[in-house]
């Protein structure tokens, strides 16, 4: 029986005020909070909320037979819990279901698996945790930013204990072969990977309101007609794309979300499952090894990484910022990490793409910027003040083995510092208990005195 793997994705950046070369130094608070409030908002109300309610409604009325998968990211939870708390309330809803599985991701939408896989991996711990502390769940599978996967990252995945990833079914990849079942990555065989069928994905969100399709308009009943007709061999459908195209990119008056809520009914017909990635990889073996030794992600005709660390300005930007995490990690500062974590959000980069790329219409109403060279340039500033305050706690002048040296001898002295307290304390205590019977012998010896005087 064949299923398909719906998986939605949400993330939202902390968007950049204008920051001028003046305002390094002076200026510490980095973040447009007008336009956050009002995009996070308009989009969980156009999107985010509607969508949220049709796929409770799809398990609801279809006695939990529709399942699905949400990943989203930290710095959209904690933009939605400020300006749109009813919809994480929904997310828990959701949860509570048993129908919907939470991935795991970096926690800010970041690129730091093709930068630092040691902050890749504290990302991810600090996003699962957060996804645990509000719907309960231990993700299982990972989803990258963007999909990015390779083989090094896949053998970093699976260190992590994930038993499995989605990334795309890219063409050059996977030549003559088939999205439509389950794989191992080469480089980690134990890790199955769940490929992304573009040609169904898009289907909806290109196509389903284009006039100009050969296909439209795309009903329910036609789109499951055709999963039907795929080979009996081929296992899973997976159908992965971003929440905002429904309701945001595909508004209400398409009819996406009616489209939506009819797929289980005709599904049901066709004896079609739906399912969740972590029951996709638990009921079907790996029919084969993939292979990807460049990096690759879901944007793009050429399915790279271009988007985001294709032209000069970009990885200038990213190496620029990566080159103080180490530092960064290491201090104490609660604020300084935080703006760490958001200005490592790949839509940052993204903004400062010189590429022409199909999905610049899709993320252009987010840009807050008039060209790349804008976004670079703003970013840069804003990044001279943040390595500024770095270099305060911990001076770049100083190589980072010699700083981590310095640190290890002040936790070391720390950790005597304790110790002796601890002893200090002890010795303390001792004293006092004994205390009582030093100062009984003075008395006995006062009172046999003045029994003697009383004699004579």
């Amino acid at each position: 029986m064949k299923s398909i793997c719906f998986y939605f994705q949400i993330h939202q950046p902390f968007r950049l005020k204008k920051y001028r070369f003046f305002d390094i130094g002076n200026d510490h608070y980095y973040y447009d909070d007008f336009a956050n409030d009002d995009i996070v908002t308009r989009v969980a109300e156009r999107s985010y909320m509607p969508m949220a309610e049709t796929l409770l409604q799809m398990i609801n009325e279809n006695g939990k037979a529709f399942k699905c998968a949400i990943s989203i990211t930290g710095t959209a939870i904690e933009q939605l819990q400020q300006y749109v708390p009813e919809f994480i309330d929904l997310l828990k809803k959701l949860a509570d279901t048993g129908c919907v599985e939470f991935l795991s991701e970096t926690y800010s939408h970041s690129l730091a698996s093709l930068q630092d896989p040691d902050e890749f991996i504290r990302q991810v711990k600090a996003h699962d945790a957060l996804i645990y502390s509000l719907f309960g769940q231990k993700p299982k599978v990972i989803r990258n930013t963007e999909l990015i996967y390779d083989d090094d990252i896949a053998s970093l995945i699976a260190s992590m204990g994930f038993k499995a990833a989605i990334t795309e079914g890219a063409k050059h990849i996977l030549g003559w072969k088939s999205p439509n079942y389950v794989y191992s990555a080469e480089s980690a065989p134990k890790l199955k990977l769940l490929l992304r069928n573009d040609t169904f994905s898009s289907d909806i969100t290109r196509n389903f309101n284009n006039s100009d399709w050969g296909e439209y308009p795309l009903t329910a009943d036609k789109y499951i007609n055709w999963i039907a007709q795929l080979p009996e061999e081929e296992q899973v459908v997976n159908l992965f794309m971003g929440m905002e195209t429904f309701g945001e990119f595909l508004p209400r008056e398409t009819g996406i979300f009616d489209f939506m809520r009819a797929l289980p009914r005709f599904a049901a017909e066709r004896g079609i499952s739906f399912m969740t990635p972590s029951e996709v990889v638990a009921k079907h073996k790996s029919v084969a090894s993939v292979s990807v030794p460049y990096p690759m992600s879901w944007a793009d005709e050429a399915r790279d990484v271009a988007a985001w660390k294709g032209n000069t300005l970009q990885r200038e930007a990213l190496d620029k910022l990566y080159s103080v995490a180490e530092r960064v990690n290491l201090c104490e500062d609660r604020r300084l990490k935080k703006d760490w974590e958001y200005l490592q959000s790949s839509d940052h980069f993204f903004y400062m793409s010189t590429k022409s790329l199909t999905d610049g219409v899709v993320f252009s109403p987010f840009s807050p910027y008039d060209s790349p060279y804008s976004a670079f340039t703003n970013y840069m500033n804003v990044l001279a003040d943040f390595i500024v305050r770095v270099e305060e706690q911990y001076p770049l002048s100083i190589e980072n083995e010699e700083l981590n040296s310095l640190l290890l001898t002040i936790r070391n002295q720390a950790s005597e510092i304790k110790a002796l307290n601890k002893e200090v304390a002890s010795l303390r205590t001792t004293v006092l208990n004994d205390a009582p019977e030093v100062a009984e012998k003075p008395k006995k010896a006062t009172k046999r005195a003045t029994k003697k005087t009383a004699t004579k």
